[in-house]
């Protein structure tokens, strides 16, 4: 075994030597960006402000990629899908006061869907801290106050010699899981301040693993095991642990019916026999999970959405895999297991004994018949019509992401996301104009594949100005924006609770020839031509904008 003690931490020879000889025109902000090259970062995103010019002048001397948003809340959505779709924290540079306000909401939705942003902002100088009033540009009393509420951790510097530690915390926090996103911020004059530190080398950060209790692991063996009629229900949290596979392994041995809530989408095959698929939102899968005797939940808090608006009521033993101790136990007692999902499944999948149950693949197709006959009854072919068109035009292995609008929401229901990790949304927060921006995240993470973002009329004035941003990088992003002229599904929640919507009408632009002035090609399609300009779009190179006029409706709830 080895121990601190044993480590030799002598520095080689040419160590030494490049330590002593540090490069001449360094400054603290040349120290954050070779921490994050340290720490294994290649792209970071963001949008330069006064304070912060310290830190994007250092970039042009470091190998990061940089990809600037025209808007800082868009930076921070295109950091939470990249942190998304490749595991890896995600840096976003932010200046003092209104830039790292206007990260806010973004960072909200990182925190809620587990996405790892790693946000650097300046401060004002060093001598303006402390909360007095002093006048300087940008200058809020308590400016990490902002954040706290929001963020895993926060981390402050003073000096800059505290610059490698203080991110390398961050980045550590970021990526214990539960990820999330984390808040560092470094006043303008340390930034700015010339430095003789030797440069920043590689710097371990790598976070424990969360282990499973195994006296726990037993005990909910042992119940399921047992089980009559044992059943799980899969959150985010099995995605962004890559534990799709043990989670298969796992359901096959129990004879046990899956259900993958709407951060879980792509965690278990859509067409597997003992798939329920993602009908939460409605009474017949709230039904059956209530008779389940033993309910095995992983990677998922159980919060509204998940719980058919916390209509839910498990009668059996509830077991919860949960990585973020907040959300363990706290909408349903059970036997909680904080631990990593992966991990805790790998666990259950050594100690089950495996059973045979012919009758649950039978009782799952009885689920899925009550619940396309409930949806036939209520004549919503335009809108599944929709969807499956989309579907059938996206590539298996292409990623999207879903504005907070009424296809999304149908989507969370009944689309069939194919692999893990592909599809992804705001449903976390809740927040408009996630969509665009954050498929420019993925495509700056992979841009060998087209990735399709899907957006209301309303959600899209969000983020128009990142047209800008995928024409000057040329992102292989093809946004499908349905245009119903106005906030749709608030028009349908207010008609439908005080019989008719109040501002919810909007004016919008020509969107195919907005689209055209920023040099982004455009087309106007049809129900019956989407699946065609969708797939022409995603044939071309470089970013691309659909628009479908149409107003779709939603499939009546369960839980009123």
């Amino acid at each position: 075994m080895t121990h601190d003690h044993d480590l030799d931490l002598r520095p080689t020879k040419a160590q030494t030597a490049a330590a002593l000889n540090p490069p001449a025109g360094r400054n603290g902000g040349d120290l954050v960006v070779e921490t994050l090259e340290g720490l294994g970062a290649t792209t970071v995103f963001g949008l330069p402000g006064q304070h912060a010019l310290g830190m994007f002048d250092a970039l042009r001397r470091s190998k990061l990629d940089y990809v600037g948003l025209r808007v800082e809340n868009n930076a921070g959505f295109a950091a939470d899908a990249y942190g998304r779709v490749t595991g890896q924290a995600a840096p976003l540079l932010l200046s003092t006061g209104p830039g790292a306000l206007m990260s806010l909401a973004a960072l909200q939705e990182a925190a809620a869907a587990s996405a790892p942003v790693l946000a650097v902002g300046s401060q004002v100088p060093t001598a303006g801290l402390g909360g007095g009033r002093h006048g300087y540009l940008h200058e809020l009393r308590d400016q990490q106050a902002s954040f706290r509420d929001i963020v895993k951790s926060v981390h402050t510097v003073r000096t800059a010699s505290q610059i490698p530690s203080a991110i390398a915390a961050a980045w550590e926090s970021a990526l214990t899981v539960p990820h999330g996103p984390v808040w560092v911020e470094i006043p303008q004059d340390v930034l700015l301040a010339e430095t003789m530190l030797p440069v920043v080398t590689a710097l371990d950060a790598t976070p424990d693993d969360v282990l499973p209790r195994p006296e726990l692991t037993a005990v909910a063996a042992d119940l399921l095991s047992h089980a009559v009629r044992p059943v799980i229900i899969a959150g985010g949290g099995v995605v962004r642990s890559d534990a799709s596979g043990k989670l298969l392994a796992l359901a096959e041995k129990l004879d046990a019916p899956v259900v993958t809530t709407f951060g879980g989408k792509g965690a278990f095959p859509w067409e597997h026999p003992l798939s329920l698929r993602s009908w939460l939102e409605d009474r017949h899968t709230t039904d059956f999970l209530e008779a389940a005797d033993v309910l095995l939940v992983v990677g998922s808090g159980l919060g509204e959405l998940s719980s058919n608006y916390h209509t839910f009521a498990p009668r059996g033993r509830v077991v919860q895999i949960e990585a973020d101790l907040g959300k363990l136990e706290s909408n349903h007692a059970g036997l909680g297991i904080h631990a990593d999902a992966r991990l805790a499944l790998s666990a259950l999948l050594e100690t089950v004994t495996e059973r045979d149950d012919p009758s649950a693949a039978d009782a799952v197709r009885d689920v899925l018949s009550r619940v396309r006959e409930r949806i036939a009854s209520q004549e919503l072919t335009l809108e599944q019509r929709v969807l499956a068109s989309v579907r059938e035009a996206l590539p298996d292995t292409s990623p999207s992401f879903w504005d907070m609008t009424i296809l999304a929401y149908w989507a969370w229901s009944a689309f069939d996301a194919r692999h893990p990790n592909t599809m992804h949304s705001a449903q976390g927060a809740g927040g408009l104009g996630y969509g665009f921006p954050a498929a420019l995240g993925a495509a700056a993470a992979d841009p060998t594949r087209p990735v399709l973002a899907v957006s209301g009329d309303g959600g899209a004035m969000y983020s128009i100005a990142e047209l800008a941003t995928a024409r000057q990088y040329d992102f292989p992003v093809t946004w499908l924006i349905v245009d119903d002229g106005g906030y749709g599904i608030l028009r349908e929640y207010m008609t439908d609770a005080f019989g008719e919507a109040t501002a919810t009408e909007l004016s919008r632009p020509d969107f195919v020839a907005l689209a055209e002035s920023f040099g982004v090609p455009a087309t106007r399609t049809s129900v019956e031509s989407l699946t065609e300009d969708l797939e022409k779009a995603f044939a071309e190179p470089g970013p691309s904008v659909v628009v479908l006029p149409a107003v779709l409706r939603m499939f009546a709830p369960t839980h009123a």
